[in-house]
Order: structure tokens, then sequence, then C-alpha cells
């Protein structure tokens, strides 16, 4: 293979006569069968992404299934923290071992490879699109049966690095009721589309916070838009998610596999069927 391919981000896929052949597997990927990789991403920051790919990958472990998380918000990494992960990554002979959760979710991290969780990552596009990529070469992952990718907000480096360089099987995006976060996740959407990704569907979060008394559903963002914009960008609604206090605080002890929810356990479910279209 020429040195073009090698670098090539559409190595694989490219026609042309310096990327005719398939690109060279690294060690740690003929050492790993992902059998769906799965991209959380949305517009924006702040809708609780990060959030929802922790219980998405606790509800998919719990049903039985091999499954990894790969954080590639490299420099605003939380997926060590909401699972109470701090041991460092391993690096041998083949390529880095990812360390697991309590319950044994696969977990890669750029925090679990720095000395001090705290240390800021002080980088350019090229240095952090390039770490995403070595996530998914470098990284042995083993036998998954899914690896979702926390994806940064935007629509910037690392999602195109994603879509250009990773096989994606396909996404899941997530929203607020809030009609700012509504109008930047079509962005997100109509990338994903773009780059013509199979989308699962979309997860409204933050929907309502509800009582504990007496049950009644306050929508404090405003009233849900999730179904409908999944009707307008024609793409399954997964279902939507209240404000949890419980899971907050769970999240900040690391300790996000103890979350209990009926209503995330179907999302998980319908999320499956989606896949098995």
């Amino acid at each position: 293979m020429s040195d073009a391919c090698s670098t090539c981000a559409s190595a694989g896929s490219c026609t042309t006569e310096s990327c005719s052949t398939e690109p060279k597997l690294t060690e740690a990927q003929k050492a790993s069968q992902v059998k769906n990789l799965i991209a959380v991403m949305s517009g924006k920051g702040g809708v609780g992404k990060s959030s929802v790919t922790g219980m998405l990958a606790t509800s998919l472990h719990n049903q039985g299934y091999k499954v990894g998380v790969l954080d590639a918000d490299i420099t605003g990494p939380s997926i060590p923290k909401i699972f109470g992960v701090t041991e460092k990554a391993m690096v041998n002979s083949i390529g880095v071992t990812p360390p697991k959760s309590k319950g044994g979710i696969k977990i890669m991290s750029l925090n679990l490879m720095l000395e001090n969780e705290d240390d800021p990552v002080i980088w350019r596009g090229a240095i952090i699109t390039q770490l995403v990529q070595q996530f998914w070469t470098d990284v042995v992952w083993g036998e998954l049966d899914y690896l979702l990718i926390d994806m940064p907000p935007g629509t910037g480096d690392v999602p195109i690095t994603v879509f250009q360089s990773l096989p994606i099987s396909g996404i899941v995006v997530v929203s607020s009721p809030q009609q700012l976060a509504g109008m930047i996740v079509r962005k997100a959407i109509n990338m994903a589309k773009k780059y013509d990704a199979r989308i699962y569907g979309l997860i409204e979060n933050m929907a309502y916070v509800e009582c504990p008394d007496c049950h009644t559903r306050l929508e404090i963002f405003g009233k849900p838009q999730g179904e409908l914009e999944a009707q307008k960008s024609e793409i399954s609604f997964l279902g939507q998610l209240p404000l949890d206090p419980s899971l907050a605080s769970l999240s900040d002890a690391g300790r996000i596999e103890e979350y209990q929810s009926e209503g995330f356990r179907a999302i998980a479910a319908r999320l499956a069927d989606e896949i098995a279209k």
C-alpha cells in the first residue's frame, strides 16, 4: 500500500489509483470485532449527551450485550467520571487496553491517559482528530456488540473525522426542548445526512421535571419538541427523558450504572429494534 493510502481519510472507500487497496489493519484492529459502532451526537452542548451515552451503554449492557464507550470529546471528557473509572489505560505490544467500569463496560478516554485528570488539553484540531482516529485503530476493543462514541458538540473537526474515517453503523441524536437546541440539532441531523449516515433516531432529554410528591410534570424548558423535530427530519423518535436529580447525583458519584429508569429501558429497546431493521 502506498503512503497516501495509510493517511487518507477516505481509505477503504477512495477510488483513486493511490487508494485502490484496502487500508492495512493495525494489530489492535485485528484483535477487535465491533459489530455496531454508534455515534451519539448533538449540534450543541448542554443537552446531556454524555449522560444519554452512559445510560444507553448501561441499558444495552444490562440486556446482555458486550458494550464499550469511546469518549471522543477530547477537550471536555466526562465519560470516565460518570462511570467512576480511574484506572489508567494500559499499553502493550498490540495496542491500548481500555479499562472497564464496575459493571464491565469498556471505557476509553484521554482522561485515562493523563497523569492528572484535571490537566487541561490545550491542543489544536489536527492533534485532537488524530487521537480520535487512534482510539479506533490502536485500542484493543476485543469483541463488542456495541461501541458507543460520545461525540463533542457541534459539527466540526471531530464529527467530520468520525464520519469520514470510522465505519459508523449509525447515529443517535440528542436534543432538548429549547427552540435554540432544536434549531441546532437539525444541523447535526443534516450533517449526518450529508455523509449518508444512518440515523437511528432522536432522544429528547430534559423534557420535563416530575414532582416527587404529586408526580406532576413541569416543562421547565418549554413544551417538548422532540417528536415534532423527528417528524420534520423524517427520523424515528426514540423517546423523551426527564431532568432527574437522582441521575445527576449518581453521575457525580461515578455510579451511573446504578440508575434505574423504565423509560430509558424502553428507549434502549427501541434503539435495538431500529438497529435490527
